[in-house]
């Protein structure tokens, strides 16, 4: 079905969306649930026609040590599309424990300084995530509408800001490796940061994502 496209309406697009397990300081990282629960969620809801959730995955909290799993996850969007399957997206999700809000990453910055080591011991200082790109200061930005996106989940009602700091931290690092492998590879990719459930209960996460879906569905 995703295949044949015909003429018809907006094209199909296939999101593949990732989370992460817990780290220093958040024991339960609420995008290891959102993102574990997100098929069955969309199942009961429904997504628009023309929008399919791909693979869901859930990262290690690590910078070098998550890169072969995100990139399994990326490229299997490429084959994907290949197959004559679609569009294809990526929405990464992680958790910023100090936040009130939801929040749309509109970039990702060329620097690795980890305030305390990831779950596998790392802690770089001031190192470029990809060298090849040049300065720490090189930044990538997402191709997505990240303002037009955050106007349309607040008429939804929903608490949402666009930002321009993903921190330098690990959300930042898989943000980065995305945003180059979806330039790359003409595809889309998005981060967007999520408070804790005490903030904001799982289940108003889990219409916001949703939400977050179909917006990027109209967009299509």
């Amino acid at each position: 079905m995703v295949g044949d496209l015909g003429g018809e309406g907006p094209s199909v697009v296939t999101v593949h969306v990732t989370g992460f397990k817990k780290f220093h300081g958040v024991a339960e990282n609420p995008t290891e649930k959102i993102v574990g629960n997100l098929k069955s969620f969309v199942e009961k809801k429904g997504l628009p026609k023309n929008l399919v959730l791909g693979s869901c995955t859930v990262l290690e909290t690590a910078g070098q040590g998550a890169l072969g799993t995100l990139y399994k996850v990326l490229e299997s969007a490429i084959a994907e599309r290949e197959n004559g399957s679609s569009a294809q997206g990526q929405i990464h999700f992680g958790v910023n424990s100090g936040a009130t809000r939801f929040a749309l990453e509109n970039q990702a910055v060329n620097e690795a300084t980890f305030r305390c080591p990831d779950e596998l011991g790392w802690k770089p200082q001031r190192v470029p995530i990809v060298p090849s790109d040049g300065a720490i200061s090189r930044t990538r930005e997402t191709t997505l509408p990240v303002n037009e996106l955050t106007k349309s989940l607040r008429k939804t009602g929903y608490d949402v800001m666009p930002s321009d700091d993903a921190g330098r931290f690990v959300c930042n690092y898989v943000y980065y490796h995305s945003l180059r492998f979806a330039e790359q590879h003409g595809i889309k990719s998005l981060f967007v940061h999520v408070p804790l459930f005490l903030t904001i209960d799982e289940e108003v996460q889990m219409h916001f994502v949703a939400s977050l879906l179909e917006a990027l569905a109209v967009l299509n």
